[in-house]
């Protein structure tokens, strides 16, 4: 409605003024195409964008990726998906207790070079020929279910019953949640190991990573930071669920003839702690360190650190599959 005074207004100050309106009326529906909300925005739930990112999140609930290829701005069927399947709560609901979502949007306008041949790989990688394309990939990046076409003209309920009904089994985590201890009906928490070598032997067994919380014994403020690490809900729930830890003392904190703390150097180094120092540190095998960080930070900081090195350690892996065995 405010296009027709302006296009008036434009008559009135210059003779050229239908062409003024035909050039406001050209830029005002170009705006509106590539300013159209993306399917993350409209359906007003978390769709992942990134494809490693989406494969955090599955690693850690354990449910498959659903993959959206969709071209927002230029494929009409996509369109037709987003608003008849994809923005309904019969989807939704579902998705939400069983899938992670992600989307990969390559329009044509309204994103960078640089990003646009990121998803074209992705898209690439995964095969995607025709638009929209649905596929279910795995925490490790496996495909498992490769639609030719994402969308048929079915309801939103008849799309998201077809497609439940070719999921995979729900795995668990692809890590494994250490064994609860029940004792005179009561459940105990986890074990945090005090030996190096107790701890590898459990990682090992359990095919877990060994997370390291190390800190001299004798420094009262590094007690403090690391107990209070060890205790704090959100590190306690997702290292036990992800790790096999240990808290041990840095070599310097041993006395001649007090264990041996050679393979504590390998993975600490040879530097002397400074005063309330507490070092976070993850290794496979006791004598590699894999990841290390500060455990002075604040936990959410540390979770997520610890969250980007499982990431990573997927993703190589999903490029790697024998360094599994090795």
């Amino acid at each position: 409605m405010l296009l027709i005074p302006i296009g008036r207004l434009l008559q009135k100050l210059s003779p050229r003024g239908f062409v003024g309106f035909n050039v406001v009326l050209l830029i005002f529906i170009h705006f509106l195409t590539i300013a159209a909300p993306s399917l993350s925005m409209a359906a007003g739930r978390d769709w992942h964008t990134d494809l490693n990112s989406a494969k955090l999140e599955a690693l850690d609930t354990g449910n498959p990726i659903l993959a959206v290829f969709t071209g927002s701005d230029w494929c009409p069927h996509c369109r037709t998906l987003e608003e008849s399947v994809l923005s309904q709560e019969a989807f939704l609901g579902w998705a939400e207790r069983n899938v992670v979502l992600l989307l990969i949007d390559i329009p044509q306008q309204g994103i960078s070079a640089s990003e646009k041949a990121a998803k074209v790989q992705t898209a690439r990688k995964y095969r995607v020929s025709t638009f929209p394309t649905v596929h279910v990939i795995t925490s490790d990046g496996e495909l498992v279910i490769h639609s030719k076409t994402g969308y048929q003209g079915q309801s939103a309920e008849r799309w998201t019953s077809q497609v439940a009904s070719a999921m995979p089994a729900r795995k668990v985590a692809r890590i494994q949640a250490p064994p609860v201890i029940h004792t005179n009906n009561t459940t105990e928490k986890p074990h945090v190991h005090d030996s190096l070598d107790a701890a590898v032997a459990s990682a090992k067994q359990s095919q877990r990573p060994l997370l390291l919380v190390v800190s001299r014994p004798d420094d009262s403020g590094a007690s403090t930071h690391s107990t209070s690490l060890i205790s704090d809900p959100e590190f306690d729930s997702f290292a036990h669920d992800h790790f096999v830890i240990a808290r041990i003392a840095p070599p310097e904190a041993f006395h001649e003839g007090q264990g041996d703390p050679e393979g504590i150097h390998r993975l600490v180094g040879t530097a002397t702690f400074p005063p309330e120092a507490v070092e976070i540190i993850v290794t496979d095998d006791g004598q590699i360190p894999l990841f290390s960080e500060s455990g002075s930070q604040p936990t959410s900081r540390i979770v997520n650190g610890l969250k980007r090195f499982l990431a990573a350690r997927a993703a190589a892996r999903a490029k790697d599959p024998d360094s599994i065995r090795r």
